[in-house]
């Protein structure tokens, strides 16, 4: 059994994994979990157990039924305690007019951003009370803060992420469970997100103007900020915070 396990829900080629990836190097077990793409899953473990790390990989569907709950009870039966968790699944659809954006995909959207940090911090929480302690990392973006014209669906989502970790943090907190919601403010450079929103030519060109000027932001250095967050004492926890590149406009003064 590990001693100190960090599970990552949507543990993708940006963000997730790479956070995986570098608490792998702390000396934690990462359990990673992603709906799709088993050769990357593979990838991604194999890279972490190559460089010396504890690495688990598993697909993981967080709109079906118990698939989360099961996943924490497996980890927590078979691998050991989950010290630290990171939220990390998206539901962002694009623009989309209120008139094109279905019902389906609208619940969807609420499912994997709201509905799935509930259940993980359902599953999870108590037990981390129990046990003294605990921190909960959950990505947001700048839809959690603001609603734009097309983006019905994510900011509603999104909106409902960041006042959920505020309850959880309320309830928990006490007990020292720590939750943070880390406003994503910019474009990440991550090929499995932004990548497949903007198509391969223009995400390669984003690349090359914008990512050479240092206005992408680099998910090896955003992890770090995960890392800092999951080591903070309690007597100075930092309950949300909002990255972004230094050329960005920050999300309130727009």
């Amino acid at each position: 059994m590990s001693k100190s396990v960090c599970l990552v829900l949507g543990a993708g080629a940006g963000i997730g994994g790479t956070v995986g990836k570098r608490f792998a190097r702390e000396g934690y077990h990462a359990v990673l979990c992603r709906r799709s793409d088993q050769e990357g899953l593979d990838r991604l473990v194999a890279e972490i157990r190559q460089g010396g790390g504890r690495a688990s990989g598993y697909l993981l569907n967080a709109v079906e039924e118990n698939s989360i709950e099961e996943r924490v009870a497996a980890v927590e039966a078979e691998i050991g305690p989950i010290e630290v968790a990171v939220y990390n699944l998206g539901a962002q659809i694009g623009d989309r007019a209120l008139l094109e954006t279905r019902y389906k995909a609208f619940e969807t959207g609420w499912r994997m951003a709201t509905f799935g940090l509930f259940r993980l911090a359902t599953a999870l929480c108590p037990a981390m009370a129990a046990r003294g302690g605990g921190t909960l990392l959950v990505t947001s973006s700048t839809a959690s803060m603001r609603g734009n014209a097309g983006q019905h669906s994510h900011a509603a989502a999104m909106g409902g992420r960041r006042m959920l970790c505020q309850s959880l943090n309320a309830e928990f907190g006490p007990q020292g469970v720590h939750v943070v919601h880390i406003v994503i403010d910019g474009a990440v450079d991550a090929p499995d997100t932004l990548g497949k929103l903007l198509g391969p030519e223009r995400f390669q060109a984003l690349r090359d103007t914008r990512g050479r000027a240092d206005g992408l932001m680099q998910p090896e250095l955003i992890a770090e900020t995960y890392l800092h967050l999951a080591r903070q004492h309690r007597s100075t926890w930092t309950h949300e915070i909002d990255l972004r590149s230094f050329s960005d406009r920050a999300w309130w003064n727009h």
